[in-house]
């Protein structure tokens, strides 16, 4: 029972919780997915699809956290933290979903969902480096971790990568060629490559900004301790950033098409507001019990649940080498789980130790 055991006072009800909660909200979010694949299909343009999105979650859980979470908030708003929220807004929904939208554009969906399991390793070496997640490299839990995130990572990418190849059928697989060609012809000779580089890039700075804000939200939560009034706000910012941002661009705020009825624009509200918003939001709560690896650690179970999601609803079939990826996938999510546990356990041993010692001291002397 102590395997499952964090520190912190935590109980092994939370600590399940906590773990049944991540998956199911992956879940949640690989489902979500697939309905705004259908928007973007039926002609929806992706920012307004956000901004709808952002503003239903601040409308819904705001009420909820002034009244859940306002004797935690603090008596006096510093502009440090003003700035937090700014940043968080900014980078977690306008310009991290600004970024992936440019880097699908130019790569293929296939890698756009395959790069943010970059996400991880990212936050490992952040984390790290503010000396928010334990970095011992003589440590046989640190090592551990490190492997586990790699495994985590090789699993995520094998499983994007390999999905499309053997389920493509001779005609799709003519239509992504004629698709290349087109678009090589257009741009020119050395236009396709840029692109691409160019599109990987865009995709890189997607996940260094999310891994950044990840790591900005546990920094936050320590002086604020209310994860559902951070997400309200920060959501609420996000959703008037990403509506001028829309309006700057394309010079109107609407939906794109008239295919968008009241029948999807409440799916959005609900699906992307209300049941994804909660989501993030056990995610931010997550990150103030956990720590940002533990929780950018579930990530690849979105990728894992949008392929399952695919092949029933869509009848792609999973390849073999997809199948190896998802093995190596909650292989490596095992191992990180095990060091954490493992390394909390030994941290807290080493505090109570410490701590005797101290007291222990007067008497010796």
């Amino acid at each position: 029972m102590t395997m499952l055991r964090q520190g912190g006072g935590g109980s092994l009800v939370e600590d399940v919780v906590i773990v049944g909660g991540l998956l199911l909200v992956q879940c949640v979010l690989a489902g979500y997915v697939v309905f705004v694949d259908h928007l973007l299909s039926l002609g929806a343009r992706p920012l307004a699809v956000i901004a709808v999105a952002s503003a239903a979650f601040a409308a819904f859980f705001l009420p909820l956290a002034v009244a859940l979470e306002r004797k935690r908030w603090p008596s006096k708003i510093s502009w440090t933290l003003v700035v937090q929220f700014v940043l968080i807004a900014l980078g977690g929904i306008t310009v991290f979903q600004e970024l992936m939208l440019l880097g699908i554009e130019k790569t293929t969906p296939a890698v756009a969902s395959a790069m943010p399991n970059l996400t991880p390793g990212i936050i490992f070496i952040i984390a790290a480096c503010f000396r928010l997640e334990r970095f011992d490299k003589a440590c046989k839990y640190t090592q551990a971790k490190m492997v586990g995130t790699l495994v985590c990572l090789v699993g995520a990418m094998a499983m994007s990568l390999l999905q499309q190849s053997p389920s493509s059928s001779p005609a799709s697989a003519d239509v992504v060629t004629a698709a290349a060609a087109a678009a090589e012809s257009q741009s020119g000779s050395g236009g396709g490559y840029h692109d691409w580089i160019l599109g990987c890039s865009y995709l890189v700075g997607a996940v260094v900004v999310l891994s950044l804000v990840t790591v900005l939200q546990a920094a936050t939560l320590a002086g604020f301790p209310a994860p559902l009034t951070l997400c309200s706000i920060t959501w609420a910012m996000g959703a008037a950033f990403t509506a001028a941002l829309q309006v700057a661009v394309e010079g109107r705020l609407d939906m794109g098409s008239p295919n968008i009825d009241a029948t999807l624009i409440a799916g959005i509200v609900v699906l992307g507001g209300v049941l994804s918003g909660a989501g993030v939001a056990f995610q931010t709560w997550s990150l103030g019990k956990k720590g940002p690896l533990f929780v950018s650690v579930f990530g690849p179970v979105q990728t894992v649940c949008s392929a399952i999601l695919s092949a029933a609803l869509l009848g792609q079939t999973l390849s073999l080498g997809s199948l190896a990826g998802i093995v190596l996938m909650f292989t490596g999510l095992y191992i990180v789980l095990w060091a954490k546990r493992n390394e909390t356990a030994t941290s807290s041993r080493d505090v109570v130790v410490d701590d005797v010692e101290k007291l222990e001291a007067p008497l010796l002397s």
